[in-house]
């Protein structure tokens, strides 16, 4: 049963604009949760997102601590804050897609006289035409800035306003993820991490920031997951894997206890679950140093045990893995839909292609992996060789070999994160200090013209030990306790 507009319902809120606005959004979801979306929908979608985000703009504190319009109270539930937020940017991608494709379709008949485009082609076309600002990037940019601003600026802003702020900025990483701006992507969430943060009101508890976003599971899993993909893109392997393999850890054990199927959109948590293990199988050929706690790391081994067979004997199995785990890349700019229909139009508008980029960018990346891997496994051996040879073990001349020896220190050297320091300096307040590490196991230095080579220190986890003997213990005495014993 469709629902009523909000024209029917206007008398039942005495005809209030933001209630309206609310109710709009929350029906135009449902609506394209339940079918496919028209071109008209999905620009319906978008002018009611802009008149409900204008509407709160509107509404919030002015920057003197003055409200604009002397509403007392609004409050929205965080869960519905983030539902919001991460609807408008998933239409935005979807949009992005949407306009790709139909361009693509209409330009797969225009070289072809004895062929027209179908109907629902030229009307998508000529509606998108006609509202070529439709999901425009910096209106969409402009939207999540704006509200990151309101709820972070003042201290008299009222709870809503303070939701809406950091979710905003879990979708703003998500966005500037799916655009490949992975520096931006990470940068966006230094407010939720700021230490000089004011604690937020929820119900009757005081939460931080960073507590705020971990009790509304799918933004901690948004938020993980595309900062996961952006540290990865940025050669940052060990924040990459650390932060994936600790939300994987938790979701594990939550599919065992059955606590996450109680949470709305369950259903998409088994597939986020399985790209981010596909991450981490990449991330664990490519970053030797082992940050993933052991059952997940067995997990990792269990699912791609075919793809990491194929990298061991040097094949091509980092590209399906990441075809798989990426998320679906956008790019925003608007294609020229008045050459779509004309013979001779390009078959994809000019850069929309940004999934291929993507990849082909991560494949550049990971083409150099494979002699990085045989030379760390040589170098392994020993404590100290010559390097011709061990140029000689890599098939390689000296003189390209010592240009390896370089690349290797420079591609394993990264930045890791760090704690974000509270700052008397305005510009440097709350930003989190990045430190400078290494992703190797092993240390080495070349003397002459012989390859020094010592092990990396390692830490041995006596917590991991007993922490995985008191669970197995806890097994055992909860299968004592099932047996029926028959006197």
């Amino acid at each position: 049963t469709a629902c009523p507009p909000p024209a029917a319902i206007s008398s039942e809120c005495g005809g209030d604009p933001l209630f309206l606005s609310l109710y709009n959004e929350l029906t135009l979801r449902h609506l394209q949760s339940v079918k496919r979306p028209t071109v008209r929908d999905r620009i319906a979608g978008w002018h009611a997102y802009r008149q409900l985000f204008d509407l709160l703009l509107e509404e919030a504190p002015k920057d003197d601590g003055s409200d604009s319009s002397g509403r007392v109270t609004l409050y929205i539930l965080p869960e519905w804050c983030f539902d919001i937020l991460h609807e408008f940017l998933y239409q935005f991608q979807g949009f992005c897609q949407f306009r790709t494709t139909t361009y693509t379709a209409a330009a797969k008949v225009a070289d072809d006289p004895d062929k027209s485009p179908q109907s629902h082609t030229q009307d998508a076309i000529d509606a998108l035409g006609q509202n070529r600002d439709a999901w425009a990037v910096e209106t969409v940019l402009y939207y999540l800035h704006r509200l990151v601003a309101v709820g972070t600026r003042s201290k008299s802003v009222s709870a809503t306003y303070r939701f809406l702020a950091y979710f905003s900025s879990v979708t703003l990483s998500r966005l500037e993820c799916l655009l490949g701006d992975y520096r931006a992507s990470i940068a966006a969430l230094d407010v939720i991490y700021d230490p000089e943060a004011e604690l937020v009101a929820v119900g009757e508890d005081m939460k931080s920031p960073e507590e705020l976003v971990n009790g509304v599971f799918p933004a901690r899993l948004s938020l993980t997951y595309h900062a996961g993909v952006s540290y990865l893109m940025l050669r940052r392997y060990k924040d990459s894997a650390s932060i994936l393999g600790g939300i994987c850890l938790i979701m594990q054990r939550g599919f065992k206890t059955g606590q996450l199927r109680k949470i709305p959109g369950s259903e998409q948590f088994n597939k986020l679950f399985d790209r981010m293990i596909a991450l981490l199988a990449i991330l664990s050929h490519i970053c030797p140093i082992s940050v993933v706690d052991d059952i997940i790391a067995s997990i990792v081994r269990d699912k791609h045990a075919n793809n990491l067979s194929k990298i061991e004997a040097g094949e091509e199995g980092y590209e399906d893995l990441f075809i798989f785990a990426c998320p679906k890349f956008v790019n925003p700019a608007v294609p020229d839909y008045s050459q779509a229909l004309k013979p001779g139009c390009p078959a994809v508008p000019y850069g929309q292609d940004a999934y291929k980029l993507q990849v082909q960018h991560f494949m550049t990346e990971m083409s150099a992996h494979t002699s990085l891997r045989k030379m760390r496994s040589y170098m392994s051996l020993y404590t100290s060789i010559e390097v011709e040879q061990l140029a000689s073990f890599n098939d390689m001349n000296v003189g390209e070999f010592q240009s390896w020896l370089t690349c290797f220190k420079h591609k394993m050297r990264q930045l890791e994160r760090g704690t974000a320091v509270a700052s008397a300096d305005s510009a440097s307040k709350g930003v989190v200090k990045d430190k400078a590490g290494t992703a190797m196991d092993i240390h080495y230095n070349v003397t002459g013209n012989v390859v020094h080579v010592d092990e990396a220190e390692k830490t041995r986890q006596f917590e991991t030990f007993f922490m995985k003997q008191i669970q197995n213990n806890d097994d055992i005495l909860r299968q004592l306790e099932n047996i029926k014993i028959e006197h």
